[in-house]
């Protein structure tokens, strides 16, 4: 028998430090209600009275000369966050969200301390109402839970667990699989063929047609619902090489090329519309999504600040009374607030950290993409994770934690700051341009276009050709879904 030692060097992360990690991914909303639950069960916490007194402005944790002190004075102007399209099919979509509260200064603290669990039970033993509501369950939460109960290593795990916290609320894995090769944080990277893997792991999941990267495979994944195998195998047919002839309902051609009859296309078609483009919006669809700003962004004096949104940065400090009475009179057996007086200091650290690294992380993404806000999305520049992680001197990791569900105010909208993120396509003549770029040059050539005679996907393809840029046909359909402009043939059939 061979026995032998092998060391490794390995890191990992203490619990508290994976929780710091959670809280810097999680978006304002979602802070400012964890923020809240730490208010109400933590005696060394309390919130501001906010009335912008002396008094107040000295009892703030952060230092003069903070990102928190919101002196000047910006305006948040109004704007929504863009989405991406998921469909160019007429199928039944939906909303989802997941609304938080803020944060409120309240009266009695003994109140705020009470058990919540407690609160919901009526006072003679009964279960309340509200213990019968139901609760809605996150994509996420509901991906975890199936994952939770297969046989997978730590390493599999770790993919997989990766592949789900990247997914958009519709469901859909929007970004390269090459990217969360960094993200994972593993040693050694995983390759391709793992990332692979770990994709396939999560689209076996269910709600069938998750982590699909276009709405071709979203429903690809949910064809073998479909029990008669001629009826499936002819739908295989018309998603995978007719997409477009689907969703303009050209029947006549999807029969002529398919040499089927039109009627049994057409219950094939009927078939397949029925399918869900959106398989993560059945978690927490009977909510509203809001956006909320994280940082704002204005021109001043010729030149663009950033400064983080006021009303997102939670003003919550120590209790100095109630930490300095506990000093005096610390014995062995105070254990629990001895923790309490911990947990306080290590959130309001946690706050600090939190906001002021995505603070530096906006201003690095305003000094790259200063020319999208001058002139538009035409001047947008390649930029990837690694070059804002250089230039912060964080992780790229981080970076991705930091602007996921993290919004800028801009005076063209409000933007995800993962909007600001594209990879390089290099045009003819060697110089590299971003896919916003390109998104923005395909709008513009279909809003030139005759009414008489919209261009086709293949026709802007050549278009960009001629002004050096080499773009895949495919990859022109994509754009254009994510602009949400029809198909050639409902631009013809509208005009």
């Amino acid at each position: 028998m061979d026995f032998r030692a092998d060391q490794r060097q390995t890191q990992t992360l203490s619990p508290r430090l994976q929780h710091a990690v959670r809280l810097l991914q999680m978006s304002s909303l979602d802070f400012a209600a964890m923020l809240r639950d730490t208010l109400g069960r933590n005696p060394f916490l309390e919130a501001e009275d906010g009335d912008g007194g002396e008094g107040d402005a000295a009892a703030e944790p952060q230092a003069a000369g903070s990102p928190f002190d919101g002196s000047d004075g910006f305006e948040s102007p109004a704007g929504s966050a863009p989405s991406e399209p998921a469909a160019d099919l007429d199928l039944p979509l939906s909303a989802d969200a997941d609304v938080a509260g803020t944060p409120e200064d309240g009266g009695d603290r003994d109140l705020w301390a009470a058990d919540s669990a407690g609160q919901r039970r009526a006072e003679d033993g009964e279960v309340s109402a509200l213990d019968l509501m139901a609760v809605e369950t996150s994509l996420t939460s509901h991906l975890h839970s199936q994952l939770n109960v297969l046989p997978l290593g730590a390493r599999d795990l770790a993919l997989a667990r990766t592949i789900v916290e990247s997914l958009d609320d519709d469901g859909y894995l929007r970004t390269p699989l090459d990217e969360l090769q960094d993200v994972a944080g593993l040693d050694p990277a995983p390759d391709a063929q793992e990332m692979l893997i770990a994709l396939k792991r999560v689209q076996s999941l269910d709600p069938a047609g998750v982590a699909a990267r276009s709405v071709g495979e979203c429903l690809l994944l949910q064809l073998p619902a479909i029990d008669c195998p001629a009826m499936r195998g002819l739908a295989q047919a018309i998603v995978t090489d007719h997409l477009t002839a689907l969703a303009a309902r050209d029947t006549s051609a999807l029969a002529r090329a398919l040499g089927e009859p039109p009627a049994r296309v057409e219950a094939v078609c009927d078939r397949i519309r029925r399918l869900d483009p959106r398989p993560g919006w059945r978690f927490g669809a009977s909510q509203v999504a809001y956006v909320v700003p994280d940082v704002i962004v204005k021109k001043v004096r010729g030149e663009w600040k950033v400064q983080l949104n006021p009303a997102i940065v939670p003003k919550v400090r120590l209790n100095q009374v109630y930490a300095n009475l506990f000093q005096r009179h610390r014995t062995a057996g105070n254990a629990e607030l001895s923790a309490h007086l911990q947990e306080a200091r290590w959130t309001l650290r946690n706050v600090e950290q939190r906001f002021s690294t995505i603070l530096d992380v906006a201003e690095a993404i305003v000094r790259r993409q200063h020319n999208f806000l001058d002139y538009g999305a035409m001047a947008m520049k390649p930029l990837g994770l690694k070059e804002i992680a250089e230039e912060v001197g964080i992780h790229e990791s981080t970076v991705s934690r930091v602007t996921n569900n993290k919004y800028m105010a801009t005076p063209v909208g409000v933007l995800e700051l993962k909007y600001f993120f594209s990879r390089a396509m290099i045009s003819a003549n060697g110089s590299a341009c971003s896919g916003t770029a390109i998104r923005g040059l395909i709008k513009d050539i279909i809003e030139a276009e005759s009414p008489d005679a919209p261009l086709s996907d293949a026709e802007i393809t050549r278009q960009l050709a001629q002004q050096g840029l080499m773009v895949a046909r495919r990859t022109v359909t994509k754009y254009r879904q994510m602009l949400k402009i029809d198909a050639v043939e409902r631009r013809r059939r509208v005009a």
